[in-house]
């Protein structure tokens, strides 16, 4: 069962970035996963707007190989330097869908 990491992230600091951006992204192949999307695009549809600076969504096998990359030793310094220069969100979900009615999710 596929897992997605959604990442809400408000930047407070940008100290952190530069390095975050241009490491992280391999230890999020090393456990498989690979991003969909890491935009600082963000327009808010519908409800009262998050004051977010980017999200970043990444898809992985299954939630133990999501769970392996926020667990890697090698990825807590840079858990160290994102908490320390934003506030985040880290969000997990699984590819299913919770009424059944969508033929191609499992049913959840």
């Amino acid at each position: 069962m596929k897992a997605f990491l959604i990442a809400d992230i408000k930047v407070t600091d940008d100290k952190w970035v530069p390095e975050y951006a241009a490491s992280v992204h391999d230890l999020v192949h090393k456990h498989g996963g690979k991003y969909l999307s890491r935009s600082g695009n963000v327009k808010t549809l519908e409800g009262t707007p998050l004051d977010t600076s980017l999200i970043a969504i990444m898809a992985f096998p299954s939630v133990k190989h999501a769970e392996a990359f926020v667990a890697d030793p090698a990825y807590a310094p840079y858990i160290a330097a994102r908490q320390a220069g934003s506030e985040s969100r880290f969000q997990l979900i699984d590819d299913t869908d919770l009424a059944g009615t969508i033929s191609y999710l499992n049913k959840g």
